[in-house]
């Protein structure tokens, strides 16, 4: 167990500087939302969340594979204010994200060791699978929950819904492309949020929360090795690096 947490810090090592810089930007945004509307159980556990997001998503920027721990315990958080805010397909986005991602991300041996070493590219084929995937999840999903639900924001909703399914699948993937679908789902979720704020159903919280998601996704398609060559060469350096000290 000890090892494992010792792993789980050492993937907390080694992120773009602009990562870090990202993360006590939004650290800083959320307290001061935090402390300037009143401060109740909702509020806080919206703050733990969107710190736990945050921390999440720069670590797949990073290709760390601690979003696994980070991600399951930030969509707690996420699926209580998506429920009191009736935004009930965003609770569905957070199980997405757990399912495809986050809980394969703990089981899989393969997924966790040297991750950046094994990113991948779309072909033409892959492009048109996953926006057609996309385009039948949001249809079903947005009619699915008009019907069953007094969800006043579908179709919003349903988008969101659908791209993060998506993006969460791509990533798990290992496919770069994925970020072409977090930008996506990023502003739509900042439309979605920021509608739901004005609604008075959601504090701003949400809203500041995918705006940073949106700030790391373009971030990603400069300095992640997701895409950028010469970072992803120095992380596989440190990643056999910490593999044979691990074993020696």
């Amino acid at each position: 167990m000890s090892a494992y947490f010792k792993f789980l810090a050492h993937q907390l090592k080694g992120w773009p500087q602009q990562n870090y810089y990202l993360f006590f930007f939004s650290l800083g945004c959320q307290v001061m939302t935090l402390v300037n509307e009143p401060i109740t159980w909702l509020s806080i556990l919206t703050f733990i969340g969107t710190t736990l997001g945050v921390l999440c998503v720069l670590a797949i920027n990073a290709a760390k594979s601690v979003n696994g721990v980070l991600g399951i315990l930030s969509a707690i958080c996420f699926i209580i204010v998506g429920f009191s805010a009736k935004n009930f397909l965003s609770i569905g986005e957070q199980l997405a994200y757990v399912i495809t991602l986050d809980i394969p991300v703990l089981v899989s041996k393969n997924w966790n060791v040297n991750m950046v070493s094994k990113i991948r590219k779309f072909t033409a084929k892959s492009w048109v699978i996953s926006i057609v995937f996309t385009l039948v999840v949001y249809l079903v999903s947005g009619f699915a929950i008009q019907a069953l639900t007094n969800e006043p924001r579908p179709f919003y909703d349903a988008f969101s819904f659908a791209v993060c399914l998506t993006a969460g699948i791509i990533c798990f993937l290992r496919y770069n492309n994925q970020y072409f679908w977090w930008l996506a789902s990023g502003l739509a979720q900042v439309v979605l949020w920021f509608i739901t704020f004005r609604q008075g159903s959601a504090t701003l919280a949400m809203f500041v929360n995918s705006a940073v998601y949106v700030a790391n996704d373009i971030l990603a398609f400069t300095i992640s090795p997701w895409f950028n060559e010469r970072e992803k060469k120095r992380l596989m350096k440190e990643e056999q690096a910490y593999a044979a000290k691990v074993e020696n």
